[in-house]
């Protein structure tokens, strides 16, 4: 169920009039659902932009439709339009769209890329850099590669060893060791290059 406020349906339809075309409705969708990355997106519809399987949510004077697809990581989510001091915002909360963390008795590697993609890269991308997932081993030991600004970054290793590797043993249990399988001589644009990091 997606709860839509009366200040969010009267700025809705304040647009929709200005648009003045007949049967035009607002398209809600997630996009990257169920990753760190994932956002939900607000957009006018016209009656033949629709698919047809989108859910339909009856407000006063227009309707909303849910993208199929959207639906589950959609649920719960809330709209709402708020005057603060001198500006307006339209605020979307949806608080399922970036999925929910694996159970225990998943496998390593499924809370491994979970802890990776939801905790630890999005850190990493303040510097333009990220991690991926190369190797679980059954000893619990991870293999990462360093990518973006942290590929042949001269403090790789510390964020390795202070940062990447103390989260995972804290968050994963069974985790006993991470390790670099990055050529780092071959970073195209370092953070800190190597030579700087001395």
């Amino acid at each position: 169920m997606i709860q839509i406020s009366e200040t969010a349906q009267g700025h809705f339809r304040k647009l929709l009039e200005r648009e003045s075309i007949p049967g035009m409705g607002v398209r809600l969708s997630a996009v990257d659902p169920g990753t760190a990355r994932a956002d939900a997106r607000l957009e006018f519809a016209e009656p033949a932009e629709l698919a047809g399987d989108e859910w339909a949510v009856d407000c006063e004077g227009f309707t909303l439709y849910v993208d199929a697809h959207s639906v589950p990581w959609l649920d719960g989510a809330e709209i709402d339009f708020v005057t603060q001091g001198t500006g307006s915002q339209l605020t979307i909360k949806a608080p399922h769209i970036k999925g929910k963390a694996p159970a225990e008795s998943a496998s390593l590697v499924e809370r491994v890329r979970w802890v990776v993609e939801n905790e630890i890269n999005p850190q990493l991308a303040s510097h333009g850099g990220r991690v991926a997932v190369e190797e679980v081993t059954g000893e619990g030991v991870v293999r990462l590669r360093f990518g973006g600004g942290c590929h042949g970054c001269g403090m790789a290793d510390v964020t390795l060893k202070q940062g990447i590797e103390t989260t995972l043993m804290a968050k994963v249990p069974g985790i006993t060791a991470v390790r670099d399988a990055t050529d780092h001589d071959t970073g195209q644009a370092p953070y800190i290059p190597r030579d700087s990091a001395a």
